[in-house]
């Protein structure tokens, strides 16, 4: 895989300003701070999932949808890709609490058509809270908002399609025009997506993924031979050791708490290594048992390791320098040098660097404490079933492809790789963005699958690589790309570098965003702007040949059909497939592909991906089948597809994590009522928090060494590169955490992430480590 291509970024020299302009409102609500809580789930979660059902969805629809939701025959959760039981599942709900917020959010029991718009101008809504757009209800009808017009009104499908197949025939060059992707698209709509967008002479498809786990990507196929993890679900209730790293699964993942709960009645262990105490990482109650609701739950950390914002491969390195010395001391051990011998290459690299790294430099890097390394040696060294999880910890800092490998290291000295109970587990965040891939969703495809997709469909793709996240961002502030379109999602607060990325977009003549409800990138907008409103995973999606299904790929590489049941809340809705057919007539006019035809039976999608895509052979059969079935993975089977066919151990540096005095690094993360961009509600009962967003998590004697106190108001700088970026109005809020480390909620502090700063081989923004300065707000 080629990830040298062009990004503008290392060159680029901002002009500084004297402040940022704001996306976010900044107004502040009445904070109420409690205690964190050192438990999670369990009642709380219970009335929280009422609390939502009652106020945002009608009850019949909350009961119905809540018997089906990631059931077999059922619809996949639009929330996280954790995967489901292949066996049994609870019939008392397979979800979790924000799964259940994540439906509410789209079985909104309002509406908003032509007369809230009509109400309601741009610079109106602009006003309101990301929570508060959330909530206005489902989108109605496809609107338009014209050049130099203030309120979106609406347009018919028809005229839209016409527009925007204008919009793109006048480029100059396809390369003008960036197709962007939501890990919610499903895998049918995602192949059309994607074959459109190559029929049309681009490879030009940034998506979610190059803002999460790209980093992973890169560094497993580099090393182990395919992007995706290696483990199921069994293997984690059998591992007799889970390692969590940079991830917090007690509100990100809630589902993943059983299965490391189902470990520890195993008699597994479990290390943490994360900046924050956790709570769903301390103890789990089980909703779903009256006798551990009772009893209190279970203990599900062994050994919590608090380490500082990025210290992850000095962490990894102390361990293993500690491991190497047990090994010495008795060779064979510890170390797997029988797997080592036949399935990998570089071991005699890694140990000299081992030997010649300072093991009390690690220390201070990581802040851990000689004696917590020891007691994880230990618990490493007395099995090879071990499972290292992660999450955006890990993969959003400049070194996140480093960090990965660096666990690949740990795995393959161990011998804990293709064999029941252990290996790589990248927990992904939206429900599909693993499926998005394996469909084609990617700026830089492997040359055999555009081959397999021009051979069957008789096209020519184009060979050359596109645009990632961040350099699509510089084409648009540069006007070398002119129009946006994005496939779900809220590009622009996910986004790094939020003001730089709103002047990219409002410098397009075109925009067009594929949703189900409004959000802060259709309020910053190109010269003329659309929405084009389409079926959400609940609905039902009835084309001319009957009732269809979708199907979605979870992030153990399960691929399993999901199906809408309730009605959609307006007549004037389009699936998402029916849209890229559309947009795909409209713009390519002498396409031999028949559009038509894949949208009136997804059955006809499926048999083009089973021709094109290894893995997905028997297709339409085996997507019938209960609980789906698994794509093949090399890497279970200890078949690694690198070019030397053996997994890879990596030299990899410590990073200098530099500052001055007066700066902290900042670490962004999701309050407990949110999934990614989208906020559920203004709480976050794990931390302590009521009622509010705009907080800093700081250690409490940072707080006093700069003249701070709890609940101050404050205002946070960043400067790099020469350009000045600043959020305001934010209050002190202090924390178990490292010191000289702050945590801050995404996406209010997306501003502050520089769009320069990214993972070096993956693009990724370093959003989980953006240095900035603290000074009190004169609001």
């Amino acid at each position: 895989m080629d990830f040298s291509r062009e990004t503008n970024s290392t060159s680029t020299v901002m002009s500084t300003e004297s402040k940022t302009e704001s996306i976010f409102p900044e107004k502040l609500e009445k904070l109420q701070l409690s205690i964190p809580s050192r438990n999670s789930v369990g009642i709380p979660a219970i009335l929280s999932t009422i609390g939502h059902v009652s106020k945002y969805m009608t009850w019949r629809n909350g009961i119905k949808l809540s018997l089906a939701i990631n059931q077999k025959k059922g619809f996949d959760c639009p929330g996280c890709a954790w995967p489901d039981p292949d066996d049994d599942r609870s019939k008392l709900g397979e979800y979790c609490e924000n799964g259940m917020k994540a439906i509410a959010e789209e079985a909104s029991k309002k509406i908003i058509g032509h007369e809230f718009f009509a109400k309601n101008s741009i610079d109106k809504l602009k006003q309101l809270t990301d929570f508060e757009l959330g909530k206005l209800g489902r989108l109605a009808e496809p609107l338009i908002l014209k050049s130099g017009d203030s309120n979106y009104q609406p347009i018919s499908w028809d005229h839209a399609f016409d527009l925007i197949g204008d919009a793109l025939n006048t480029l100059d060059t396809p390369d003008e025009a960036l197709f962007y992707t939501s890990g919610r698209t499903s895998n049918e709509a995602a192949y059309l997506y994607q074959l459109f967008v190559r029929a049309f002479g681009t490879n030009n498809l940034p998506d979610c993924s190059n803002m999460c786990h790209e980093s992973s990507g890169v560094a497993l196929s580099e090393t182990l031979g395919i992007g995706k993890g290696s483990v199921t679900l069994e293997d984690i209730h059998q591992s007799d050791l889970i390692i969590v790293m940079g991830q917090n699964p007690g509100t990100n993942h809630p589902r993943m708490l059983t299965a490391l709960e189902k470990c520890k009645e195993n008699g597994g262990k479990i290390i943490t290594v994360n900046p924050l105490k956790e709570p769903g990482l301390i103890k789990y109650t089980n909703p779903q048992s009256i006798k551990k609701v009772l009893t209190g739950g279970i203990d599900l950390t062994d050994l919590y390791l608090q380490i500082r914002l990025n210290g992850d491969v000095a962490f990894l390195k102390a361990l293993m320098i500690e491991l190497l010395e047990h090994e010495e001391k008795a060779p064979g051990s510890i170390f797997d040098k029988e797997f080592i011998n036949d399935h990998t290459l570089g071991f005699d690299s890694l140990i000299p660097d081992l030997k010649n790294t300072n093991l009390q430099t690690c220390l201070e890097d990581c802040g851990l404490p000689l004696q917590q390394i020891k007691c994880a040696a230990d618990l490493v060294s007395g099995t090879s079933k071990i499972i290292v999880c992660w999450a955006m910890g890990l993969t959003q800092h400049e070194n996140g492809v480093d960090n990965i490998k660096e666990i690949v290291n740990l795995l393959l000295l161990k011998g804990a790789i293709g064999k029941p109970g252990a290996g790589t587990c990248p927990v992904r965040g939206h429900s599909n963005v693993q499926g998005d891939r394996t469909m084609g969703i990617w700026e830089a495809p492997p040359k055999a699958f555009l081959d397999s997709l021009d051979g069957h469909h008789k096209i020519k793709s184009p060979r050359k690589h596109g645009l990632a996240v961040v350099p699509a961002i510089h084409a648009m502030h540069k006007e070398k790309a002119k129009v946006f379109i994005a496939m779900g999602g809220n590009f622009l607060a996910a986004s790094p570098d939020t003001s730089y990325t709103a002047e990219a977009l409002t410098k397009c003549k075109l925009t067009v965003h594929v949703s189900t409800k409004l959000n802060r990138s259709h309020l910053i907008h190109g010269e003329t702007a659309l929405i084009l409103p389409c079926l959400g995973r609940t609905d039902i999606d009835i084309q001319d040949s009957g009732e269809q299904f979708v199907s979605c790929e979870n992030s153990m590489g399960v691929v399993q059909a999901s199906k809408g049941i309730l009605p959609p809340p307006s007549k004037h809705l389009k699936s998402e497939i029916a849209i890229v057919s559309e947009l795909a007539k409209a713009t390519l006019k002498d396409s031999k592909i028949k559009w038509s035809s894949f949208t009136k039976d997804y059955d006809q999608i499926r048999d083009a991906i089973e021709e094109v895509i290894p893995g997905f052979n028997n297709y339409n059969q085996r997507i019938r089948i209960d609980g789906g079935f698994y794509l093949p993975n090399g890497v279970k089977e200890r078949n690694f597809n690198t070019a030397s066919g053996k997994a890879h151990f990596t030299v990899n540096p410590i990073p200098k994590n530099q500052k001055s005095d007066d700066e902290f690094f900042m670490m962004t993360i999701r309050s407990h009522d949110q999934f990614n961009t989208t906020i559920y509600g203004m709480n976050d009962r794990y931390r302590g928090i009521k009622n509010e967003r705009r907080v800093v998590f700081m250690n409490p004697k940072d707080i006093e060494k700069i003249g701070l106190k709890s609940q101050s108001k404050v205002n946070l700088i960043n400067n790099c590169d020469g350009k000045h970026r600043e959020v305001n109005n934010f209050i002190v809020v202090p924390y178990e955490i490292p010191e000289g480390n702050i945590a801050t909620y995404f996406p209010e502090t997306n501003p502050l992430v520089p769009i320069t700063s990214f993972a070096k081989g993956s693009l990724t923004p370093a959003s989980k480590m953006v240095k900035v300065r603290i000074e009190n707000s004169l609001i």
